[in-house]
């Protein structure tokens, strides 16, 4: 009783029809994600990138194989979060624990060396794990009483999810690329820091919601607890053994993946012989087997509704392990294959461009903490204050950005190279520097490069630069002093001011998942509102179809690139219209499928199953990471317009499958209402 009371004390105060409490979390999970996808945004790349300019120069195969295991990881750890959240912790305690470790996690990533890299990892994993399963679990405890409006609350929950996205990408990725890895690592943790506060000081908005549960006394009957609440099905002894051999095996298998091609150890080869298929079949199997096994044990609408769960979590594997391209095989793409340098009149478009969809979607959100502020900021004042101290970073950081881009010069320089015939006849071209000395015999030459700074030099001024590719076309200007202990640094001349030019950083086409859905998530959360809206199947099979069309865009524009190229310049656009149609395909997918986890599932298993969900994220997030290291395979021997082409086929063949299961998500409906 005092829980449903204090329900509706937290609906009474509102913001944008929803209570103020929501936006209370949607900041808190605004920042998280702000640390998250600014360091995501990040790990290929600085993985990738040349160590003359502080990146580990690893090959795309093994960064892909690293940043694939720790996205799986990272969705592996909220059951056990949810878990204990359930049991022992109440959701409160889980997310201010959560955020603690993550905040330690992304200073250590600011370190920037192999140890503190992996330990970073590591805390971020964990600290998800409290984090993450119980954000959710938080607005589907709240919202119990009022279900219709679950999925607009969800929905423009995933709105704050996007809008940290979109800040974290925009601004780590802008200092890692431009100024240094470090700053853009350490921006993540320091905006999980200011998250972490703002949700400790504004807590008491949710009154006794999501406190550490009460313990029941073996007498109690639980199914008196409270009347229509489905009866506890605890964890048999067979259960919790079958739990530990499928967390190993998994474990190990996952882990295995990116130390078998970082080091000479492989986890799961005996004698000789690789057990890595056998390892994951065999626990997956189990986990099948565990699933059903208690599913079975609850009564018949309650298993029902637990089977559509699952089935829908099984197809959110193949959506994710494409969607989840992004940070991976597309940032590669980005980086290595799209012309990011842009002059005259398209330079100045963009930078206006740019200005638009930076300014405006941080102006509406700076907004919605105003209207925040008008009710809350009496009762909590400290709480506000850290959010608009936050605002105040932001903006500041905004208006830097925007200053730089228009007070960054081009300058044509030259540069000394010389010719070494390899033993085909061939010949390469390679710059003087300390590494790369000429011989006696050697042909001295001048080439030329387009370098970009804010400093002003005239021509006849020598000047240091860096291939940061090693591919000879692309170099960045670095400050004589670094140039002392950059042994790939290279003295050039400037040979005179170009027209305005700007190179748009990798990262930056990652911001257009999250500014679409920022744009579109009003519009899809109206629709699911109104008569327009399908059935939940009919939701994922038009999301998968809109994820393929996005890579149908990839695989065309690439088309025209040659077998084996490492390098290309095709337009941007193929890249802004991928990302436009796999955000409206998230749209279909993600936010309503939290829902109907919310929905569907007794409230004494809303964590567990949470936690499930996010194991099939888990599934889909590693094997992103397996297909992204097909990329180079796959460009070799066919093309990489072949490469995003098969990603396509993959996900067109699944929207049926997903078609077929129509009926049972339509009978489970029926049989939750009778119910």
């Amino acid at each position: 009783m005092e829980h449903q009371t204090s329900r509706s004390s937290f609906f009474e105060s509102q913001v944008l029809g929803h209570p103020a409490g929501l936006f209370v979390l949607f900041f808190t999970e605004m920042w998280e994600r702000f640390s998250f996808y600014g360091m995501r945004a990040l790990l290929v790349l600085f993985l990738v990138s040349s160590v003359g300019i502080g990146g580990w120069d690893w090959p795309r195969e093994n960064a892909l194989a690293l940043y694939g295991t720790y996205l799986s990881l990272l969705y592996l750890t909220p059951i056990i979060g949810g878990q204990l959240a359930d049991r022992y912790l109440g959701y409160r305690k889980a997310i201010i624990i959560g955020a603690l470790i993550m905040a330690f996690g992304h200073a250590s990533m600011a370190i920037e060396t192999e140890f503190f890299l992996y330990l970073g990892l590591f805390l971020l994993i964990i600290g998800t794990g409290f984090f993450k399963p119980n954000m959710t679990s938080f607005i589907s405890v709240l919202y119990q009483d009022h279900p219709e409006k679950k999925d607009g609350a969800y929905t423009i929950f995933y709105m704050g999810v996007n809008a940290g996205a979109f800040l974290g990408i925009m601004l780590c990725g802008y200092l890692g690329e431009t100024i240094g890895w470090s700053w853009g690592f350490g921006l993540a943790g320091i905006f999980m820091v200011l998250g972490l506060l703002q949700f400790t000081l504004a807590h008491g908005i949710f009154g006794d919601v999501g406190l550490a549960p009460a313990k029941l006394s073996e007498s109690d009957d639980p199914i008196t607890i409270k009347e229509g609440e489905e009866k506890p099905n605890p964890f048999t002894t067979l259960d919790k053994v079958i739990m530990t051999v499928v967390a190993l095996g998994g474990l190990i298998w996952v882990i295995n993946d990116p130390l078998s091609k970082l080091s000479s150890i492989s986890l799961l080869n005996i004698g000789g012989t690789d057990i890595s298929n056998f390892t994951i079949i065999t626990s997956l199997v189990l986990f099948i087997f565990l699933l059903i096994s208690r599913v079975t044990r609850y009564s018949k609408i309650t298993r029902d509704r637990m089977l559509a769960i699952m089935m829908i979590a099984f197809f959110i594997i193949f959506f994710w392990a494409s969607f989840e391209q992004a940070g991976g095989s597309m940032s590669i793409f980005a980086k290595d294959y799209t012309n990011r340098v842009l002059s005259g009149n398209m330079a100045l478009i963009f930078s206006i461009v740019d200005i638009i969809i930076t300014v405006v979607p941080v102006a509406i959100i700076s907004y919605v903490l105003y209207l925040l502020f008008k009710k809350t900021y009496k009762n909590y004042l400290a709480s506000n204050l850290v959010l608009g101290f936050s605002f105040v970073v932001i903006w500041a950081l905004i208006s830097w950005k925007i200053y730089a881009n228009f007070n960054t010069y081009s300058y044509e320089v030259s540069y000394p190279v010389f010719e070494v015939s390899n033993t085909d006849g061939s010949t390469k071209t390679m710059a003087v520097n300390a590494i790369n000395i000429p011989g006696a015999d050697a042909v001295i030459k001048e080439n030329n490069a387009v370098v970009r700074s804010l400093e002003n030099f005239t021509a006849g001024e020598n000047v240091h630069i860096i291939d940061l590719d090693k591919k000879g076309n692309n170099f960045k200007l670095i400050d004589s002093k670094e140039a002392v202990t950059i042994r790939e640094s290279v003295k050039a001349t400037v040979v005179r001011k170009k027209e305005n030019e700007i190179e748009i950083p990798a990262t930056w086409f990652l911001i257009l998942n999250s500014l679409f859905i920022i744009a579109l998530a009003p519009i899809f959360s109206k629709i699911w509102e109104s008569k327009l809206n399908p059935s939940l199947a009919g939701k994922y099979a038009l999301g998968l179809f809109l994820l393929g069309i996005g890579f149908a865009f990839l695989a065309y524009g690439a088309s025209e690139i040659p077998q084996g190229a490492t390098t290309a310049s095709v337009s941007l656009v193929w890249l802004v219209m991928a990302y436009l149609f796999h955000t409206m395909g998230e749209l279909c997918v993600q936010p309503v499928g939290l829902s109907y986890v919310s929905k569907l599932v007794p409230p004494r298993m809303i964590a567990f199953m949470f936690g499930v969900w996010y194991l099939a994220l888990a599934i889909g997030n590693k094997t992103s990471g397996v297909l992204g290291q097909k990329i180079d395979h796959i460009t070799s021997q066919y093309n990489i317009s072949t490469f995003f082409l098969n990603i396509y086929h993959c996900s067109i063949r699944h929207r049926h499958y997903s078609s077929c299961d129509e009926w049972y998500f339509e009978t489970v409906d029926a049989r939750s209402k009778v119910g």
